[in-house]
């Protein structure tokens, strides 16, 4: 089984900055090409796509999230990352992380979700 697991979160003020981490552990990660991605959920708001970056290396951002978040993987260390610049009170959320394994082309991908780590952006 997989295990993942969120850190990094906490209380911030306006243009400051956070790096969330977020591990995989579980020998299902053997052979298998890792994807990620960061969601945010704010209070009273819907599950939101943060930033996501490909077995390859490829990743996609979010609008709001452009020019100020970085996301970066080391599967070596089954790790990933989201940087997390300029943030401003509009960024408060529960920040979660995926992990999808694919073990093949038509291989069944599944999906794993971390328990999340908070963020607050305030004065």
């Amino acid at each position: 089984q997989v295990h993942v697991v969120e850190s990094g979160g906490g209380l911030v003020q306006p243009g400051g900055s956070l790096r969330l981490s977020c591990a995989a552990s579980g020998s299902r990660l053997s052979g298998y090409r890792l994807a990620w991605e960061w969601y945010r959920q704010a209070p009273g708001k819907g599950r939101e796509l943060v930033a996501a970056v490909t077995s390859g290396g490829a990743t996609d951002y979010a609008d709001s999230a452009k020019g100020r978040f970085t996301i970066s993987g080391d599967n070596a260390k089954n790790t990933v990352y989201l940087q997390m610049d300029s943030l401003n009170p509009a960024d408060t959320a529960v920040y979660y992380c995926k992990l999808t394994t694919t073990p093949g082309l038509f291989g069944t991908r599944r999906d794993y979700w971390g328990q999340g780590t908070k963020v607050t952006v305030s004065s």
